[in-house]
């Protein structure tokens, strides 16, 4: 079990759901029980929707009576064009809770022992439903370093669920941004382990309080990457495997997750899938994960490139500690797996147990069937935590002559393809939106205009496509330019799939066809730098000797020299959600003050990668003839509209500060407060995180150039000065040993405050 770990209520009730399954499984049949551990089904094809009438697919109703009954059901509610559901075919308000209790009472009555289903649903950055509450993406949620903020609006998404009737959100957490190419970084909360352990740990705590169990993915290191090739191989050994991937993990195994997805790559060779090491020996008896494993789509028949057929492929994923499948053969096949001596039907056991347990603890024994009425309508106006992460998640990356904020009395030209396309705001696994849901950023500023900026005026031109534009739609841009007194431009990508996109059998984007997207599953890249078509139009603006405010929008980070060099003001902001637009105005008038910082390092140029700043002491990283060194905006980094001071810290140590009193502690014992004194020196309200990391400088491994152990957010008025308290645990000073122990060794270490990308104050302690 985890140190120090307690035996909650939870677990009790767990504890009464394994006896009750125990002795359901008894009763239980072979093919019963491989039918528990069967998600074959994509929900989303299992009904057909022809106005008010639902009707249930032959393959559903099959599937039912093949199993007399069924273990999970997939996406019922997922509405995007893979899915093909939209407004007028798709599943939304009373038709959502018609169609969950018609398809709940067919399992029933068709379930010889009246096993009832779970149903599980994507929620990356909450409901991909219609009507789903939706958040920015992960990577916008690590810019803000509010913890406290996105576990609320994890809450709000997990109550949407639960009143749909979801067990199971699978919820992306657990992958680490270390190569940008990959398409998927924007589910990555950051490129630091640490940042990204804490976020995790808070989107369990928030669905999991609200009864919905969450399945963290993906286990593990998918973020590592070869190239930046989507499930591609991890070529790490284990020390990098336990210091940069496995923390989040651990984190969430902490708050007692439910489930976990294994990932697609392979690391070292072996495919997570059939990892019995990764899946038992570390998930299961060293981080005390009690709960089930999920395979993601497709990937245990993948592994019939190893064992020459999808039967074996589904007993060795089962025998390695898989326990449900997603959409593949393999795990339907083996009964006759039993048969020929593959695997044992007590290991099919263990696995049956682990679903009926979270079933008896779901209560979805206890209340199948949703109550008969209209769900609630989840908006911005009624939970507004999703706009409050979007404010907090902008980053400002130059202002130069305090354009921003502008004044209220500007002739504002906003152009750029993001500008009016709500879309390119949301990401990768976003729903179909009703027409005119959502704020855009032109929206964003007409409305801010038209309320309150009555002497300023709002103009739009599109300038150009996220990958290709018109000589037509340039001259347009450039002439709106040059009549405005300002420029509002957006630039960077989209994972938008609502553009003619085609899909694998996994969901994933394809690149074989007409793309319309530069980011999202499924669509590496092998350059960093802005499209062509949006260089074009970038460089045609400033070249009018306009000031241009660029806005950044994207799911990873990109290169932006020329907006560092060209730009009066450059702001990032990682996919903000549907509430981006609104958020974006409010920021650019001053009404917000920007209090992001840069969950992941910014490049100079793709050649430069990896360029995270926790590297490795052993080299001088990112030293090349022919670019500068370092990122060109490191982690960390941000800017306000006021100004930030340290005035002055203290170390104080909360017991014996010592190696051998670390070693004796619990992982998340506090070891040393540090307290920082931090000073609005500006005229204006503002937010900024604290940040503290580590360098042990006496080590038995290489150790990093720093650390993140450590962070908090502050909010000062003007002139306001406060004391933040940070704590740094028994687990911050311990490292992965020679021996692969985590231990904490005498020797120095240094401890960093910074504040905006600034390291503000410095001290070493010696741990004897």
């Amino acid at each position: 079990m985890p140190d120090g770990k307690n035996y909650t209520d939870r677990e009790e009730k767990r504890a009464l759901a394994r006896k009750k399954a125990e002795a359901l499984l008894e009763q239980m049949t072979l093919q019963e029980k491989v039918g528990q551990l069967n998600q074959r089904l994509y929900g989303f094809r299992s009904y057909e929707r022809d106005g008010d009438e639902i009707r249930l697919s032959e393959d559903f109703c099959r599937e039912v009576e093949k199993y007399s009954g069924i273990g999970v059901l997939y996406g019922l509610y997922r509405a995007d064009p893979w899915s093909e559901r939209t407004y007028e075919n798709g599943l939304y308000g009373e038709h959502a809770v018609r169609a969950y209790n018609q398809a709940q009472r067919y399992v029933l009555d068709h379930s010889r022992l009246k096993i009832p289903m779970l149903m599980s649903t994507e929620c990356p950055h909450g409901h991909q439903a219609l009507g789903g509450y939706l958040l920015p993406v992960n990577l916008a949620a690590g810019a803000s370093f509010d913890i406290d903020l996105y576990e609320q609006a994890c809450r709000v998404c997990a109550r949407q669920l639960k009143e749909q009737g979801v067990h199971l959100a699978l919820v992306s957490m657990l992958d680490v941004l270390r190569d940008p190419r990959w398409g998927r970084s924007e589910e990555c909360y950051s490129e630091d382990p640490y940042l990204c352990a804490q976020m995790a740990a808070a989107a369990v705590r928030g669905f999991q309080k609200e009864g919905v169990t969450v399945v963290a993915k993906h286990f593990a290191a998918q973020g590592e990457t070869t190239g930046g090739t989507n499930a591609s191989a991890a070529r790490i050994g284990e020390r990098e495997l336990r210091e940069i991937h496995l923390p989040s993990m651990q984190a969430c195994c902490d708050e007692g997750v439910g489930g976990v997805m294994a990932a697609y790559n392979e690391i070292d060779g072996i495919y997570c899938h059939a990892n019995p090491h990764l899946l038992k020996d570390i998930l299961r008896d060293e981080m005390g994960f009690e709960g089930f494993v999920m395979a993601d789509g497709i990937a245990v028949d993948n592994l019939a490139s190893l064992t020459g057929s999808k039967r074996k492929a589904g007993a060795l994923a089962l025998r390695s500690g898989v326990d449900v499948s997603l959409w593949d053969e393999g795990f339907s096949l083996l009964a006759e797996a039993v048969e020929k001596g593959e695997v044992s039907e007590q290991e099919i056991d263990q696995a049956v147990l682990r679903v009926l347990t979270e079933k008896y603890a779901s209560g979805v024994f206890d209340h199948p069937y949703l109550p008969d009425q209209k769900p609630e309508e989840y908006t911005i106006a009624n939970h507004p935590e999703s706009l409050k992460m979007a404010e907090e998640s902008v980053v400002l990356l130059e202002n130069r002559e305090d354009i921003l904020p502008l004044r209220g009395t500007e002739r504002i030209a906003v152009i750029g393809p993001h500008s009016d396309q709500i879309y390119d705001m949301l990401g990768d696994y976003s729903p179909s939106l009703k027409e005119g849901e959502g704020i855009t950023l032109l929206w964003g500023m007409q409305e801010a205009v038209k309320e309150r900026y009555p002497h300023a005026s709002v103009e739009y031109a599109r300038g150009s496509g996220i990958l290709k534009g018109t000589k037509e739609e340039l001259e347009e841009a450039v002439a709106l330019a040059e009549r405005s007194d300002v420029v509002i431009l957006t630039i960077g990508g989209s994972s938008s799939r609502f553009g003619g996109v085609t899909f694998d059998a996994n969901g994933a984007a394809r690149t074989d066809g007409e793309v319309s997207m530069d980011c999202g599953e499924g669509i590496d890249c092998a350059s960093l730098e802005i499209s062509p078509a949006q260089r074009a139009l970038a460089e045609a603006l400033y070249a009018t000797g306009k000031p241009v405010i660029a806005v950044v929008v994207s799911g990873r980070p990109m290169i932006l020299n020329r907006e560092k060099e060209c730009a009066a003001a450059l702001l990032q902001c990682f996919y903000p959600g549907p509430a981006g637009g609104k958020a974006l105005a409010e920021i650019l008038f001053g009404e917000v003050n920007p209090s992001g910082v840069l969950p992941a390092s910014l490049p100079r140029s793709t050649g430069q990668l990896p360029v995270y700043y926790n590297t490795k002491a052993s080299y001088q990283a990112g030293v090349y003839y022919d670019v500068p060194r370092g990122a060109l905006y490191p982690f960390g980094y941000g800017r306000s509209y006021t100004q930030f001071a340290c005035t002055g810290a203290e170390l104080k140590a909360e017991g014996e500060l010592s190696a051998e009193a670390l070693n004796r502690a619990f992982r998340n014992t506090p070891a040393v407060r540090i307290d920082v004194n931090v000073k609005n020196t500006g005229s204006r309200r503002g937010e900024i995180p604290v940040l503290v990391y580590v360098r042990d400088l006496e080590a038995s491994t290489v150790r990093r150039v720093r650390e993140l152990k450590a962070f908090t957010r502050v909010a000062l008025e003007p002139g306001e000065e406060t004391t933040a308290e940070l704590v740094l645990t028994a687990d911050a000073f311990k490292i992965w040993d020679t021996r692969m122990e985590r231990t904490a060794e005498p020797g120095n270490v240094d401890i960093f405050v910074e504040l905006m990308g600034e390291i503000v104050w410095r001290d070493t302690i010696t741990l004897a």
